[in-house]
């Protein structure tokens, strides 16, 4: 019989109701039966996001199946051990207290909504304690903050939902925050939210597994791709600049409809209404970015997504994506991305690989 603390699923077994296992050949089980456990904590802050939550505790029960052993272990825990409500009400048992979370490998603080009133003194100088006992700390969707809050990300590349990023940028000038998806420094390991730690906890079941379990996991999962730490979160242009500057969403509005064939700017001025050095200023001030940047960062964005979702031909993406050529396709997307076109579709060395972080 499990510890009723610790969450750990096995594979069914033959004649037991459930999903039938997907099972690895011989070769495969026989190279993974001797991996160690890892085993995860996740503190569970007020208001945390049950999405995120969900989205990084099942791909580790779903590695256990389809591996054919008990790689995963998994704790939810709070500070005072008590069940923590989640922003949509519900509650995760069993939870315990965050002292008793022994033997764990690295240690998820989940936020949610309202994550600065979350974050006590108690809790910073619980997190500082993990910290100075070398544990590794990640954070999900707004967990970050916390993990701000206590200096344990000064010096990181970090990662944390769109909605908060210009704000922090701002609160936390030497951590290095960015839009990824997620982003593993060392031994930080933070994630956006929504879906986003699906792809983390994929990366992580590579490096312990390999890439056949963690495309299996995806697969059971109806995941299409398996998106990668450079790949960025959707940050909605309205959130980065405001809703009074509606002038600047509505030229970014006309070069969103207008990728296969790009309107020339002095025609987005005659349809906005605006002058081109108009555009150019708000551009500028609000986005930090030229009109004539933006555009092309949109066209390569939307060729990317092509590359990794579809089989189009490369010519046929820069055509679709309004380049003069396939040469000129492939020098900007280089000097964007760092590598060609042709890269996108070749396999890449993911944290399996022996210079990529791991959990301790």
């Amino acid at each position: 019989m499990r510890q009723p603390v610790v969450y750990s699923f096995l594979p069914a077994r033959s004649g037991q109701g459930g999903d039938v296992p997907v099972r690895l050949s011989a070769i495969d089980a026989n190279r993974h039966s001797a991996t160690p456990k890892t085993r995860y904590a996740f503190l569970t802050l007020p208001d945390y996001s049950m999405i995120a939550l969900a989205n990084a505790i099942e791909p580790l029960r779903m590695a256990n199946r389809v591996s054919g052993q008990d790689a995963y272990e998994w704790l939810v825990v709070s500070p005072a051990g008590e069940p923590v409500a989640a922003s949509n009400g519900l509650m995760m048992t069993p939870t315990t207290r965050l002292a008793d979370a022994l033997n764990v490998d690295l240690v998820f603080v989940c936020g949610g909504t309202n994550v600065r009133e979350a974050v006590s003194p108690a809790l910073v100088t619980a997190l500082r304690r993990l910290a100075a006992k070398r544990m590794p700390l990640g954070g999900l969707c707004t967990g970050g903050y916390a993990l701000a809050q206590a200096g344990l990300l000064d010096g990181y590349h970090a990662t944390i939902h769109w909605e908060n990023l210009s704000a922090l940028r701002e609160q936390f000038p030497r951590v290095l925050f960015s839009d990824h998806l997620f982003t593993i420094d060392r031994n930080r390991y933070t994630c956006s939210g929504g879906v986003a730690p699906l792809e983390l906890m994929l990366k992580l079941i590579e490096a312990k597994l390999g890439p056949q379990v963690s495309h299996r996991v995806s697969e059971q999962f109806i995941v299409e791709r398996i998106r990668d730490a450079d790949d960025r979160q959707y940050v909605p242009l309205r959130a980065q600049v405001g809703n009074v500057h509606r002038s600047v969403i509505a030229v970014a509005s006309m070069m969103e409809a207008n990728i296969e064939s790009p309107l020339p700017l002095e025609q987005i001025a005659r349809h906005s209404g605006l002058s081109r050095r108009q555009i150019e200023r708000l551009f500028q001030r609000h986005v930090n970015c030229v009109p004539k940047r933006y555009y092309l960062e949109l066209r390569l964005k939307r060729a990317r997504e092509l590359l990794l979702q579809t089989s189009m031909p490369i010519m046929a993406i820069s055509t679709a994506c309004g380049f003069k050529s396939p040469p000129h396709f492939s020098k900007c997307y280089r000097g964007h991305f760092g590598r060609p076109p042709t890269a996108e579709r070749q396999p890449r060395r993911g944290p399996g690989s022996p210079d990529a972080p791991r959990p301790r």
